[in-house]
């Protein structure tokens, strides 16, 4: 297994579950906890909001383009809680970004279906796509957790249903 692509959950194991070779696994362990520290997790709380298309106005014959409303409120949104996790300094090298978004669940779903749904069974194949959720958490991250979004060299997205919607993000620097 290469250590340095192991997700968050498998790098957790590996280190609770090294008992078995204390003196083998010691580098291991440390380089796992190092990786461990070096992300940042939070949670954004609430329906996620998918970046809308830019709408456009026209003033003293000059266009100007802004985001709609309600993509508007979820940045802000997303950058207030980003930045009760912000480092010292924001990252400046390479970065691996991961999403997972969870929709409400439909209201349509009957009981045995709405379980499924929440045990991810069952996932969303309806609009929006993962990538206009991924375009406004990134617009958001900028200069509050990063200097750009270029420094995004590996990304993960995953769209599930869940009773209680929410976006988790990591961040890892590489």
């Amino acid at each position: 297994m290469d250590y340095r692509k192991a997700s968050l959950a498998q790098l957790n194991y590996i280190s609770r579950h090294t008992e078995w070779a204390p003196e083998a696994n010691k580098e291991l362990v440390r380089r796992i906890d190092w990786r461990i520290r070096q992300m940042i997790q939070f949670t954004v709380y609430g329906e996620p909001v998918a970046q809308g298309r830019p709408r456009a106005t026209t003033i003293n014959g000059k266009v100007r383009m802004y985001d709609p409303e309600k993509s508007k409120s979820f940045k802000e949104y997303v950058k207030l809680v980003a930045s009760q996790n912000r480092p010292s300094q924001l990252i400046t090298g390479p970065i691996v970004l991961s999403v997972i978004v969870f929709k409400p669940t439909l209201k349509s779903f009957s009981k045995k279906k709405a379980l499924e749904a929440e045990n991810g069974g069952l996932r969303p194949i309806t609009k929006p796509d993962v990538d206009n959720y991924v375009k406004g958490i990134k617009d958001a991250l900028k200069s509050v957790i990063w200097k750009d979004d270029s420094q995004v060299v590996d990304l993960q997205v995953s769209k599930y249903y869940s009773q209680n919607p929410r976006v988790e993000i990591t961040i890892q620097q590489l």
